[in-house]
């Protein structure tokens, strides 16, 4: 999968890197998603885990180009929403 990712203005480079989120572990989640579905305005929204055990929620838009998205931002899942995801991944699990 191609990855293409926003750039924060202010500093140049990627911007989840300002969540602490890396370009690894976002394909990590991409490629096998606990949930995706829709977001806002032609987005989707993936969650998942990363191999190191992290929860991260994943905005992008997919390109055009198959297999190829375009990641908006990535943050670490806590508190609530993290409570929610693990409890609808127990659910569909059952």
């Amino acid at each position: 999968m191609h990855l293409r990712f926003y750039i924060d203005p202010t500093t140049g480079e990627p911007h989840i890197y300002g969540h602490g989120v890396s370009e690894d572990e976002t394909l990590e989640v991409l490629e096998r998603p606990g949930e995706d579905r829709q977001g806002r305005e032609g987005s989707r929204v993936a969650l998942g885990q990363t191999a190191s055990g992290r929860y991260l929620r994943i905005v992008y838009v997919p390109d055009p180009e198959p297999d190829s998205v375009f990641v908006v931002t990535a943050y670490e899942l806590s508190g609530k929403p993290l409570a929610a995801f693990r409890r609808r991944r127990k659910k569909n699990q059952q």
